[in-house]
């Protein structure tokens, strides 16, 4: 079974940007979709993005409307990464961020985090002076 691990987050100042990364611990990332979710203290988990891997929508992103245009998926097939590039960000960006992979579904969806069936540990993104 891949296990997914989450790494790139830290502090940083409103405006600015950092990368996190999902990264699988086998030769591939064998899952439908990565889902990046987030969840705030006091708050429930909110979906951020997300992106197809496999099928006929291979790579089609979806991103939550309070991020778009801040946020960009990528994919590395080499490094079987998945990255979240996250851009002028805000002090309500500030989450545990968690990737999560569907073995189930063959699309992705930001808002049905019931579609992933692997989870990562998270990884705290604090946006702050």
């Amino acid at each position: 079974q891949v296990q997914l691990v989450e790494s790139g987050g830290g502090l940083v100042q409103p405006g600015g940007s950092l990368r996190l990364s999902c990264a699988g611990s086998g030769s591939t990332l064998d899952y439908y979709a990565i889902g990046w979710f987030r969840q705030a203290p006091g708050k429930e988990r909110e979906g951020v993005s997300c992106i197809t891997l496999s099928g006929l929508n291979e790579g089609a992103t979806d991103y939550a409307d309070s991020v778009k245009g801040r946020f960009t998926l990528s994919r590395d097939y080499a490094k079987n990464a998945v990255y979240l590039q996250m851009n002028s960000l805000k002090p309500e960006d500030t989450a545990v961020y968690y990737c999560g992979g569907s073995t189930i579904q063959a699309s992705c969806s930001v808002y049905i985090d019931r579609w992933y069936d692997d989870w990562g540990q998270g990884t705290q993104v604090t946006v702050s002076t």
